[in-house]
């Protein structure tokens, strides 16, 4: 570990050290990035998820929203995530790792500061849930590279689609194969430009078990959720039906509420719960219950930022199409659906398991300021000449942290397992209060 983190800089410090490595870049400032597609020669059927839906409707009667977004998503044959490359300018929707490299740069430098905290325990996995384009890992490899950080390091990634798998390969590796084994826990493998070996994976549990460092990012918010709504006779549960049923007209689609209570109402549903609209994602409650047993068990930190609340959320379920928000149920598998993350169900799944400290959320704009990214950004701006350049960087920055635009709607939280706790009580998690 270079002696950056070993003399006992702050955190600020080590961000704006990044920039000023003897007086020069650490590597140039990229505030545009370009974006690699996958073109493929394959007939298109922009009506395949709605007749797919329209019979499963007509044979089983309405579906949950979490069947539907399950669908859409993730139809191995035409499911939004599993056929395009849907991120940039020239997609639906944009992430902060793809506005700047700063926003990797800081997060890797969390993660090694709070790394260092704990002696720096080896061998280290750096999981990606759901990584994107790669941008995010590549990002974060070439930070600790930097530091010298990726002795005895791998690199895995969480990724069901094979469309982004492709497109990850090719941003973080020299070369990768898919792997033939079908008893093998990951189903492609490659060595990252920095030479530490890369692994994908279908799903967190086929992840090695070993010290972690876990980052998921905008990941959890794409996840099916069930959505119920309070009536004059309790809760019932929203589910989706066909709007019409008469031969030739355009398939649509509406909610309507379960005449009885469903099994999902009876589980997931609280006693105590007032809102008039509620929305749960069963399949984020099991991943969050693995994340806590990984660092319970083998030790890790892990950092999770989405659109979220605490609790207070209602309807938030939506659809993203060209950067613009439209109906969800309107053309099924060509815009994105997502809803709001609550993380009083990621705190309190970390507290039923007793052994996991919780900390957040906070918003991005203060996480981002606690963590330094002003030093890294007035550093870099520093070294600049070119006016356009400097430019193009403060409003990559405004965007990442101001109010109106990123800053305020995503939210961060971490979770370690609770025997580092007289650390942290000595040397406090940076970023959160």
């Amino acid at each position: 570990m270079s002696n950056l983190l070993t003399k006992g800089k702050t955190l600020p410090k080590l961000a704006k050290s990044l920039a000023q490595n003897q007086g020069k870049q650490l590597y140039p400032i990229v505030v545009f990035r370009t974006y690699y597609t996958v073109k493929r020669k394959i007939e298109r059927d922009e009506n395949f998820l709605s007749k797919h839906l329209y019979n499963k409707i007509k044979a089983k009667g309405p579906i949950t929203v979490a069947d539907y977004m399950r669908d859409v998503l993730q139809n191995p044959s035409k499911g939004y995530y599993m056929c395009k490359d849907m991120f940039g300018e020239m997609g639906d929707f944009i992430t902060s790792p793809e506005i700047s490299q700063i926003f990797g740069e800081m997060l890797a430098v969390w993660f090694l500061n709070e790394w260092n905290k704990i002696g720096c325990p080896k061998p280290v996995q750096i999981v990606e849930l759901g990584p994107g384009r790669g941008t995010l890992s590549s990002d974060i490899l070439k930070v600790f590279s930097h530091f010298k950080a990726l002795h005895k390091a791998s690199l895995h990634l969480v990724e069901i689609s094979p469309v982004l798998s492709d497109v990850q390969s090719k941003t973080l590796c020299v070369h990768s194969n898919l792997t033939k084994d079908p008893k093998s826990f990951h189903y492609r493998a490659g060595t990252s430009h920095h030479g530490i070996p890369v692994y994908w994976h279908q799903q967190l549990r086929d992840v090695p078990e070993g010290f972690t460092l876990l980052l998921a990012h905008e990941f959890f918010d794409a996840l099916p959720i069930h959505k119920f709504h309070k009536t004059y006779a309790g809760y019932k549960e929203v589910l989706i039906d066909l709007e019409s049923t008469k031969a030739n007209e355009e398939i649509r689609f509406r909610y309507v509420l379960a005449r009885q209570d469903t099994p999902m109402l009876k589980v997931l549903l609280k006693p105590t719960e007032t809102r008039d609209h509620v929305e749960i994602s069963p399949d984020g409650m099991v991943i969050y219950e693995q994340i806590c047993k990984r660092l319970i068990s083998n030790g890790g930190i892990a950092l999770i930022c989405d659109y979220g609340h605490n609790g207070a959320g209602t309807d938030t379920f939506r659809a993203f199409k060209k950067h613009k928000q439209v109906d969800p149920l309107l053309h099924p598998g060509t815009a994105d659906l997502t809803a709001d993350v609550d993380f009083n169900i990621i705190k309190e799944v970390a507290n039923n398991n007793g052994d996991v400290i919780f900390m957040g959320p906070t918003k991005q704009r203060s996480f981002l300021h606690r963590i330094g990214i002003e030093y890294r950004v007035n550093a870099l701006t520093a070294n600049m000449q070119d006016k356009k350049q400097i430019d193009n960087l403060k409003q990559c920055y405004n965007f990442l942290t101001d109010e109106s635009k990123m800053g305020e709607r995503f939210k961060f939280c971490t979770l370690l397992p609770s025997t580092l706790k007289k650390i942290l009580d000595k040397y406090p998690v940076v970023g959160f209060t």
